[in-house]
């Protein structure tokens, strides 16, 4: 089945006739323009296959397990490998906020932009809300203020008092992935931190709210209002049956449309047919009750703070299901917006075919103003009616920056060791509100992406190197990295992008030679610790041009200015060197001790010779000898009287 009572009107003409007007031709007219709708709406059943769940992810931020929460049992993932910032218990400010304890929140110090990154995500088009909640800390600010947006637009501003009121403790966004990833940022405005409590990512039928030729993936709704009249309570579309495939849409309830205003709340039990279809899955329960106009005011009219000089898609539910209107043009009526007939002879029951039956109006406005205004005028009857209102505002998605520049920002992130305070998360050049710091971007008409031309990093303490893959920033015009603590060389891929005119490294810790691919460069180089002969690009020129400025460095040479070039060794020659020679020394040292104990041993050797030739020392040495003897002949002498045994032997005078 298909949303054929679903009727569009973007152009501003009227949807309908006068009583005298209207005649069979006119019925059969009406009948074929709606089978057109529906026939060019069937497409929109492909995209969505009610037999089928669609993806659909919800984190629980801050949370370290996966959650379910009553009543409809909803699983909450954990918040795990997302992004950064810090835990905190939650303080729900209200009660149709979902009932989970923790929340992540980003201070300042950690960078003024956070986000969350969720990867394979399938293409299509997606609900995306984000509750906010406050950090159950005394010592925090207690209500932060910040921008949200979603694939680089920005499509929400938290304002002061946020937290008191229902409908701005979540901000939601209709929204195409296109690249199987999704982000998600918050953008400080030094104010508090940004605290997340929640975040929904549905998908949804990739036609849901088509609102004329500019719909598409080009474009964002954010969801400005959603009311259900008559009933006055809240619901999601979890609570009111719906399918999945509309997402799971708030409905705040009312039962008045103006504390001013005189209506009145019906309801019905009947079934109502034409709900629950492609694409927009509307649940049935919106439309069994309604606000009707009283005979004392029988008009309606409803009105809401908007933002100026923006573009608005409104959406009116209506069914017919008040007792006392059985039958066409028993009700008749037109609808305003801010002061424009929008829709004109409105009679429900003729144009949903029948009693009980759900009709959907939209049209699209721009709004010059800060209020926009629906009037339901009756012309025929006594009261005007209506079940359900939705507002959108219209946003087109910002451009995002080239993919491999945004690479290379990450690289060149990484590389230099950028502080935390910086943040650069997101997207660099978008949205325009929020650039990364640091960053100049410029749009490229051409390509269809924003560039990166600039880069502004001095005096940022930084103390990394600078990667070889800066060069992948090929629209840089400037490049700034003076004041900091950079190490390491040059590299020679800066002279490779072709648009760069100025470059300044000026007082760092650079080493190494100046690159030849630098000599086109203005460059400024001053105060580093470059060495080796200047290039000859830039010998010709003098030392002190502000175009090419490399005073301090001690160890160039090679043009006026400069002493001469000696033989020349780079910093890692010298260290080779220095340590050959310190290796020359250690072993001269070990020689000169392993000779001296070799003398010392030659010494010792002849003072026992010399020795060995006094005349005491011949007879001790004869005396040992004649003791030998004397042992070796014992044996032999055995059988002497033991008186002869005890004779002393006298040595030989």
């Amino acid at each position: 089945m298909c949303a054929w009572r679903e009727i569009s009107d973007v152009n501003g003409r009227g949807g309908g006739r006068s009583a005298m007007q209207r005649g069979s031709l006119g019925v059969l007219r009406l009948r074929l323009w709606l089978w057109l709708l529906a026939v060019s709406a069937s497409t929109a059943v492909l995209a969505a296959d009610p037999s089928k769940e669609p993806f659909t992810i919800r984190i629980s931020c801050g949370s370290f397990d996966d959650i379910r929460t009553a009543p409809t049992n909803t699983l909450w993932y954990r918040d795990f490998g997302y992004t950064g910032g810090r835990f905190a218990n939650a303080t729900r400010p209200s009660f149709i906020i979902p009932p989970l304890k923790t929340l992540r929140h980003f201070p300042l110090s950690d960078g003024p932009e956070n986000c969350y990154y969720i990867n394979n995500v399938p293409n299509g088009h997606y609900q995306v809300r984000l509750f906010f909640a406050l950090v159950a800390d005394p010592n925090l600010d207690s209500e932060p203020i910040f921008d949200v947006s979603v694939e680089g637009t920005l499509f929400s501003s938290l304002l002061l008092g946020w937290s008191s009121e229902d409908e701005k403790t979540f901000a939601e966004a209709l929204v195409f992935v296109q690249d199987s990833s999704l982000s998600i940022c918050f953008h400080s405005t030094g104010h508090g931190d940004p605290s997340i409590l929640s975040i929904e990512v549905l998908q949804i039928d990739d036609n849901a709210y088509k609102f004329g030729p500019s719909w598409g993936k080009g474009t964002i709704l954010r969801t400005a209002k959603r009311l259900t009249c008559g009933s006055g309570k809240p619901a999601f579309d979890e609570d009111l049956n719906g399918i999945h495939w509309g997402g799971d849409r708030f409905w705040l309830g009312v039962k008045t449309l103006s504390s001013s205003s005189d209506d009145q709340p019906i309801s019905t039990e009947n079934v109502i047919a034409e709900t629950l279809l492609a694409p927009n899955f509307y649940p049935q329960s919106i439309y069994q009750s309604a606000i009707v106009g009283t005979d004392r005011q029988p008009s309606l009219s409803f009105e809401m703070d908007v933002t100026p000089n923006r573009n608005y898609s409104v959406w009116l539910h209506f069914a017919e299901i008040e007792n006392g209107i059985t039958a066409e043009e028993e009700r008749v009526f037109d609808v305003l917006i801010n002061g424009d007939t929008a829709f004109k002879d409105i009679d429900i029951i003729r144009m949903a075919g029948e009693r009980f039956t759900a009709l959907v109006l939209n049209k699209t406005i721009v709004v010059t103003g800060t209020t926009l205004t629906i009037v339901l005028q009756p012309l025929k009857g006594t009261r005007a009616t209506i079940s359900a209102i939705e507002v959108f505002e219209i946003i087109l998605a910002e451009k995002k920056t080239l993919t491999q520049e945004v690479s290379a920002l990450r690289t060149v992130k990484g590389s230099l060791g950028l502080p935390l305070r910086l943040g650069w998360n997101g997207d660099p050049c978008v949205p325009q509100q929020h650039p990364w710091s640091g960053v100049e971007c410029q749009f490229d008409d051409i390509k269809g992406h924003w560039v990166i031309d600039g880069l502004g990093l001095d005096n940022q303490g930084l103390r990394g190197f600078i990667p070889s893959d800066i060069s992948m920033l090929q629209h840089l015009q400037s490049i700034n990295l003076s004041g900091n603590s950079i190490k390491g060389n040059i590299p020679v891929t800066l002279g490779t992008i072709s648009g760069l005119q100025v470059l300044d490294l000026s007082y760092n810790e650079l080493n190494g030679s100046i690159p030849d691919s630098l000599g086109q460069l203005a460059s400024n180089l001053n105060g580093n610790y470059l060495s080796g002969r200047v290039p000859a690009s830039l010998g010709g020129r003098p030392l002190h041009r502000a175009r090419f400025n490399f005073t301090d460095n001690a160890g160039l040479c090679g043009i006026p200015g400069l002493h001469e070039c000696g033989p020349h060794l780079s910093v890692a020659a010298k260290i080779g060197m220095a340590f050959g020679v310190l290796v020359a020394i250690l072993f001269l040292v070990v020689f000169a001790a392993c000779w001296w104990k070799r003398r010392q041993n030659i010494r010792r050797a002849q003072k026992l010779a010399a020795a060995r030739e006094a005349p005491y020392a011949k007879s001790r040495t004869q005396f040992t000898r004649d003791m030998q003897m004397a042992k070796h002949h014992r044996p032999h002498e055995s059988s002497r009287s033991g008186n002869d045994e005890s004779t002393p032997h006298l040595l030989p005078s």
